[in-house]
């Protein structure tokens, strides 16, 4: 990467001088990323691997002062400029509208940041780039519409809402090289700036720094139906956070409840109401940005979206840059799209609408030990999930399609009750096992390294009374939840007869049903 003249003297020039003479004699100036002043407080100097207190220097109004008649003026977004730089000064006012407050950050063109992604970028797909503030995204996005406009020839339209890609005045920076350049005069007007750059201009790619609303994200989708390739950034760190946010969720498809039929519902082993995607996607591809030189390509966002309402993790694509023009690409996993049983807000709690306490594991007690290589069977777990968990664990063990091969058991408690009697009988009976609430990926890789650790360490799911216990408190809280009978681990009749006095006393009704020696509670959703 080459840095173009990024005018670093020209925002020095705007500090307070005891300020600028102490950062023009710091060794590390040209990693600089920010300077904070607040009124009262020692002034601040972020580098992009530290942070430097002025504990001598206490910023006052006058240095406050200074820096504001020596800049633009402060836009509706309290955002203000250097004319024909990238720098923004942003401030902080109190209740009565006085500036006390100031962060300066330094912005810079750099030439072949994109060098990452510029297959990406030369496609013609649409491109979502997501990452934390400060990690690079507005950089890229800068040198993206150069590139797309000098070297690819493609008419470029960059909407600039705080002049942070092209700079202030109206002049705009030589950093996004031939591109053309549209500001907006208030932060609300984004969406309507957006389509005018379509309707007015014929562009062939738009450009648009910080999506962040919902009339942004459905003006977006308007573009992108319109034949126009998007390049744009928002703010989070993977796509799943993307999922989460309702706000902009539809710019991967947006998520809807879906009603299934009994026959479907049981099929799947899912609750009649589950979510899926409502639209296609407006981008083909998101990007997050991991860290600086590291990043996650999700090469199909439809698919992947797809496959996390389904409950399987997704595995994107890697890329790392290990040098200059050097970039290691880790192949994203072909991934297996058959879903698990649980329902889904067992397996994606985090989109659920009632939220899931993920319990922790089973006590273990001493057995015989063994050693080798441990074969899994998921009992109604994420087969996926459980597989990533054992490769990012670096667990001794594979899991297997077949339970007579498997040396242990991981089941999900909501799906044991639904399933054939020859499989209930199984778990449990003769092989160790440890039973989750969940399908997440931390109880799935926790409960991995127990069962593990239980075969070849010697210690196995504890059956006393107290895990029994435990686990009835659980399901009386699910019957009264769910309103739906459910079925505990199979114990012995002194235990049995504790579990019993245990709803009563709860006011719940229960009752032993099966035989010897897989006789168990069954807690129905009525009242003794």
């Amino acid at each position: 990467m080459s840095m173009l003249a990024d005018g670093l003297s020209q925002l020095l020039d705007v500090l307070p001088a005891t300020v600028r003479e102490r950062l023009e004699k710091s060794p590390d100036v040209e990693r600089l990323v920010e300077v904070v002043l607040d009124y009262g407080r020692p002034a601040e100097a972020r580098y992009q691997d530290r942070t430097e207190r002025m504990f001598d220097l206490t910023v006052t109004e006058r240095d406050i002062e200074f820096v504001i008649k020596s800049i633009g003026e402060f836009g509706t977004d309290n955002r203000a400029g250097i004319e024909r730089t990238l720098h923004r000064i942003s401030c902080i006012r109190n209740r009565h509208g006085k500036v006390i407050g100031l962060t300066c950050r330094v912005g810079r063109a750099l030439e072949g940041t994109i060098d990452i992604i510029d297959d990406l970028v030369r496609s013609g797909k649409s491109i979502l780039i997501l990452g934390k503030p400060g990690i690079g995204k507005t950089t890229k996005l800068r040198e993206v519409a150069r590139v797309l406009a000098d070297e690819v020839g493609k008419r470029v339209v960059i909407v600039d809402t705080s002049n942070e890609i092209a700079g202030d005045g109206d002049i705009p920076h030589p950093g996004i090289g031939s591109s053309r350049r549209m500001q907006v005069r208030v932060a609300a007007e984004q969406h309507n700036v957006m389509i005018e750059a379509v309707e007015n201009h014929m562009p062939e790619v738009i450009v648009i720094d910080e999506i962040g609303t919902e009339a942004e994200a459905n003006a977006a989708r308007t573009i992108a139906e319109r034949g126009v390739q998007l390049v744009g950034t928002a703010h989070g760190q993977t796509l799943e956070n993307l999922m989460l946010n309702p706000t902009l969720a539809d710019l991967i498809g947006g998520i809807q409840p879906v009603t299934l039929s009994d026959d479907e519902a049981r099929r799947r082993g899912t609750q009649k109401t589950v979510l899926e995607r409502k639209a296609p996607p407006t981008f083909d591809v998101v990007v997050e940005l991991v860290d600086y030189d590291r990043l996650a390509v999700h090469h199909d966002v439809q698919k992947t979206v797809d496959l996390i309402l389904r409950g399987v993790a997704p595995k994107p694509e890697i890329r790392v840059r290990i040098g200059a023009g050097q970039v290691e690409v880790t192949p994203a996993v072909n991934q297996d799209e058959d879903i698990a049983d649980a329902s889904f807000n067992a397996r994606f709690p985090a989109l659920a609408r009632k939220p899931i306490t993920e319990p922790k594991p089973e006590p273990m007690v001493p057995v015989e030990p063994r050693t080798g290589l441990v074969r899994i069977y998921p009992y109604g777990i994420a087969r996926t999930r459980l597989e990533r968990a054992i490769r990012e664990r670096r667990l001794p063990a594979v899991v297997v399609q077949d339970m007579t091969s498997a040396d242990g058991v991981m089941s999900i408690r909501s799906v044991v009750q639904n399933r054939p009697r020859k499989l209930r009988e199984g778990v449990g009976k003769s092989l160790p096992s440890v039973v989750v609430k969940s399908n997440t990926f931390t109880q799935i890789a926790s409960a991995a390294e127990e069962l593990v650790r239980s075969i070849n360490g010697g210690v196995k799911p504890a059956d006393n009374e107290t895990a029994a216990m435990d686990e009835v408190i659980a399901a009386i809280e699910t019957v009264i939840q769910t309103g739906k009978p459910f079925e505990v681990s199979p114990q012995p009749a002194t235990v049995r007869k504790l579990q019993h006095q245990m709803t009563e006393s709860r006011r719940i009704a229960s009752e032993s049903v099966g035989e010897e020696p897989n006789r168990r509670l069954r807690i129905l959703p009525t009242k003794v």
